[in-house]
């Protein structure tokens, strides 16, 4: 069973064809990290159009490098939600209208179910464990049961942890995208030098908050006087972002119902080295299997969209109507 999956919820037109087997025969990501990067961050109106532009010839090659032809894909999955709906329309009309003219069955995938699944397309994770999915958009703590069976536990209730790590980035002078220049900055600086306040401290439950911690950044670095203290700056609050997420994974962790065995990092921001380091030194306390994706399957790709579609097809869920709708604000 081959799929061909279509990803074009943010700033990356990518297309893939994977098998059921687990083998990605292709996984074109068109990025366009070059055009935002002027503007620090993704400009809706002018990704939508880049989409356009790309997704004819991200198709064509993924074709050439698995050395397949059309007629050869069985299934067809696009991502549907959440996103900017100027490129959910433009991968979604793409991917009805190669449905409708090969006659294969089509799928509409959740983008951060993509993200969620992307674990078990590259090892044999069993269900139920808890999921981490912090990205550029989205923060969810979720108890992940089964296909279509998720229970969300916690999540942001202001900004999304890679929005904030963008948002200091770009206070501390960095280009787009902010959460990997942190993360290269914070190598050569002192991650105890400074103090930013750690959120929720007396609220129960595993709930985050972000935008606390980026006014603090925002206070310190605009006042001046540390002008020359950007790599202490960038380590220390890379340090306590991530060390505020291990700590509402402890959390969530005491409230999982189901006997989980493993915790999954998953979402753009799983590409961070010392947050995979903490979390795995926290699944070892608690006797857990900690399990992230390759880095080059952490950031959007639609080998992840057309891998959910062959798990959705293996718990027996049937085909997407052609008439889905892309629906850009919504959960897992």
């Amino acid at each position: 069973m081959l799929v061909l999956g279509i990803e074009s919820s943010c700033d990356e037109t990518s297309v893939a064809l994977v098998d059921n087997s687990k083998k990605i025969l292709a996984n074109v990501v068109n990025s366009q990290i070059s055009l935002h990067k002027q503007y620090g961050g993704v400009v809706p109106e002018y990704a939508a159009r880049k989409h356009m532009s790309a997704i004819d010839t991200c198709i064509k090659e993924a074709l050439k490098l698995a050395q397949i032809t059309l007629d050869n894909i069985d299934i067809i999955s696009e991502t549907v939600e959440p996103g900017l709906v100027g490129g959910l329309l433009v991968g979604s009309v793409t991917a009805k209208t190669l449905a409708i003219a090969l006659n294969k069955p089509f799928y509409a995938i959740n983008h951060l179910e993509g993200h969620m699944l992307t674990v078990r397309l590259c090892y044999n994770v069993p269900f139920p464990f808890l999921l981490v999915l912090a990205s550029g958009g989205h923060f969810i703590f979720a108890e992940i049961n089964g296909i279509g069976q998720y229970k969300i536990l916690g999540q942001t209730l202001d900004d999304a942890a890679g929005e904030c790590l963008d948002k200091v980035a770009k206070l501390l002078g960095l280009e787009y995208p902010g959460g990997v220049n942190i993360e290269k900055l914070a190598h050569d600086g002192d991650p105890h030098r400074f103090y930013f306040p750690i959120p929720m401290k007396k609220r129960k439950g595993c709930d985050v908050s972000f935008s606390g911690l980026k006014t603090s950044a925002r206070n310190l670095i605009q006042s001046g006087q540390y002008f020359d203290k950007k790599a202490d700056i960038a380590a220390s609050f890379q340090y306590t972002v991530m060390s505020f997420i291990t700590k509402q994974t402890k959390k969530a962790i005491a409230l999982c119902q189901s006997n989980i065995k493993s915790i999954v990092l998953a979402g753009g921001v799983a590409a961070n080295k010392l947050l995979r380091g903490m979390l795995e030194k926290l699944t070892e306390e608690n006797n857990l299997n900690f399990y992230a994706p390759p880095l080059n399957l952490c950031s959007d790709n639609a080998a992840m969209i057309a891998w959910a579609a062959i798990e959705r097809i293996n718990a027996g869920i049937p085909p997407s109507p052609i008439t889905a709708s892309v629906n850009p604000r919504t959960s897992l």
